[in-house]
């Protein structure tokens, strides 16, 4: 499967932005997926997860009460909104999918090309 990150951008503290990742490909109802973001100097982190149906969530500490994730199937798309945003939310973001139920990076096996985030304070 191929994915596509996008809706990156600047925007001020308290503001929100939209991420889409659209898939092209193998089936994309058949993939756990993930949405993690890299800040520079810092490791990959995970940020919020879906399961196949869309019905289970998985959201990081830092993005619970302000992001939530969301997928549509028959569009090949996943979802990330977020709002709140803080200095501290700046990273590239991507995303991410996998065959089975995992936070851990490594077990993903596709994964779009990233989008800037840049939240000014």
């Amino acid at each position: 499967v191929q994915l596509q990150a996008s809706g990156g951008g600047l925007v001020q503290a308290g503001g929100s932005l939209s991420l889409s990742c659209a898939a092209s490909g193998r089936t994309f109802s058949s993939y756990y997926m993930g949405w993690f973001r890299q800040a520079p100097g810092k490791e990959r982190e995970i940020v919020a997860a879906i399961s196949w149906g869309g019905g289970s969530f998985y959201y990081a500490d830092s993005a619970k009460d302000r992001f939530t994730v969301s997928r549509d199937n028959f569009k090949n798309t996943m979802y990330l909104q977020m709002n709140n945003l803080q200095p501290e939310d700046t990273a590239v973001y991507y995303c991410a999918a996998g065959p089975g139920t995992t936070i851990v990076a490594v077990r993903y096996d596709y994964w779009g090309q990233g989008t800037q985030v840049t939240v000014s304070s």
